[in-house]
């Protein structure tokens, strides 16, 4: 089983963050990417329509043999991991906003999320978010809108840099001093924040952190794979893949799936 892949699902592109940073942390990875452009945005959805996504993706990950899954999504994560661990007999890594460090850090008091309804939402991010944001304002903003301008190929639009500039303003004016985004969409929009954001304000995602665990998840169960090949990267997307392709450059072999 070491030599078989990583599965990571999303509902689109934007888990394709995760998969750069496990790519780069584990470069003899094969890995596998369900793209689920047809029903992004899943942070809109219903709890029970999240979970029924989710294992229709996590059913396909193992017809393809996966040895492992990263729910490279926070609304899915949110609503469904903890079905998911109860029902499959395969390590699962997910994904929450990264509150923890945020709120530890600040100098401030004060910090901004960015993330879906479905996640802002969920009792999951309330848990994290009541264990260590005590004493810390939490400014939350349901990102509306900014996936589908991301799936249509829309990254650098005007309309989402007039989205953009309507959701940072509560922010600032709570004086934040970290930003953390809640979806894995989000970090292709570091490059656009980074120049609407005073420079004091740091952005946190969770990429490098997922990556880690999963590290440490398949180090855990004997499932690293210590040969010295060249990893084999799958992308399927059930959307445009022309605009999967154009926001990973080419970089990765990427195909149209119907799931």
């Amino acid at each position: 089983m070491s030599k078989a892949a990583i599965g990571i699902f999303d509902s689109g592109i934007g888990g394709t963050s995760i998969l750069k940073e496990i790519h780069a942390l584990l470069p003899n990875e094969h890995c596998i990417y369900l793209a689920d452009s047809k029903n992004a945005p899943y942070g809109s959805k219903s709890k029970d329509a999240i979970l029924q996504l989710s294992i229709k993706n996590t059913e396909l990950l193992l017809a393809k043999g996966c040895k492992i899954i990263v729910v490279a999504c926070n609304t899915a994560t949110t609503n469904a991991i903890d079905y998911l661990r109860e029902n499959y007999a395969i390590p699962f890594i997910g994904i929450e906003p990264a509150i923890k460090p945020a709120a530890l850090n600040t100098q401030t008091k004060a910090v901004g999320i960015l993330a879906t309804k479905g996640t802002l939402s969920s009792q999951l991010f309330h848990k994290t978010t009541d264990l260590y944001a005590h004493g810390i304002k939490v400014v939350e903003q349901v990102g509306e809108g900014i996936v589908p301008l991301i799936e249509t190929g829309q990254l650098h639009s005007s309309e989402m840099t007039a989205l953009l500039k309507i959701y940072l303003e509560p922010m600032l004016k709570h004086n934040i001093d970290y930003l953390v985004l809640g979806c894995t969409h989000y970090p292709y929009l570091i490059p656009m924040l980074s120049k609407m954001l005073p420079a004091h304000v740091k952005i946190i995602d969770s990429g490098l952190a997922v990556a880690r665990q999963t590290k440490a998840v398949l180090s855990s169960y004997d499932l690293l794979n210590d040969f010295d090949v060249t990893a084999r990267i799958q992308l399927f997307s059930n959307g445009d893949i022309e605009i999967l392709k154009s926001i990973l450059n080419d970089q990765f072999e990427t195909s149209y799936l119907d799931f």
